[in-house]
């Protein structure tokens, strides 16, 4: 066994994300010969809510490099966001970072392409749905669920976060969701894009079609912390 790339996780966004993120890269490591190195912050999940609702990605950008700096003086090669929202200011981040920044977007849109998948809803917060995806995946179409979908899809969502543990409640609430956009919309798949979705279900256990923004996010830093 080695010492994969040191990697800087910007954690907290929420707790139950980043203990994902920890255990699946942890694993893949081991599956891939590699003794995970990796070093951890804590942001404030509604402080990033803050700048994002009023539009102030270079705030944004600066408060999170403020974690990258830290972990990048405790030995971070690279580093990662395990949250979507954050990728708000994702391009200021990666101009002003230390270290490479590893994005959810082009790990996202390279597994979409892959797929062949043309149509898809966002199962996320309020910020991510109502952006589609801050125009980062601008070739593909996004269908935006009903003002009370996105209500329901929001809330789940933040209190997943909040609490890092899921319910039959709330995996039955977005499944209702997810099968009114496919069967209304023809929505080809959901794309899971808060990384406390996880705690409900993944790809395989969903029951719908979906594609999982932190799965692919995770082995798209697998492959950077190997390299």
């Amino acid at each position: 066994m080695q010492n994969s790339r040191c990697l800087g996780l910007v954690g907290g966004l929420g707790i139950g994300a980043t203990v994902h993120y920890y255990e699946r890269l942890a694993k893949r490591c081991e599956q891939h010969g590699l003794t995970l190195d990796i070093v951890v912050t804590n942001a404030h999940t509604p402080r990033v809510f803050q700048y994002v609702e009023a539009g102030d990605r270079a705030g944004l950008a600066e408060y999170l490099n403020g974690y990258i700096r830290r972990m990048h003086a405790a030995g971070a090669e690279l580093a990662a966001v395990p949250a979507v929202t954050p990728h708000f200011s994702i391009a200021e981040l990666v101009a002003m970072s230390p270290v490479p920044v590893v994005s959810i977007f082009d790990a996202l849109g390279a597994e979409i392409s892959r797929r062949a998948i043309r149509r898809v809803a966002i199962f996320g917060t309020r910020f991510v749905i109502e952006s589609d995806f801050f125009g980062a995946l601008a070739h593909i179409e996004m269908v935006r669920p009903r003002p009370d979908e996105i209500d329901v899809i929001h809330t789940t969502y933040v209190e997943l976060a909040a609490e890092g543990k899921s319910s039959p409640e709330k995996r039955d609430k977005l499944r209702t969701v997810a099968e009114t956009l496919m069967r209304r919309d023809g929505v080809d798949a959901i794309v899971l894009a808060g990384t406390d979705l996880t705690l409900l279900f993944d790809e395989i256990t969903a029951g719908f079609p979906c594609v999982d923004c932190a799965r692919a996010h995770v082995e798209e830093i697998l492959r950077r912390v190997a390299a």
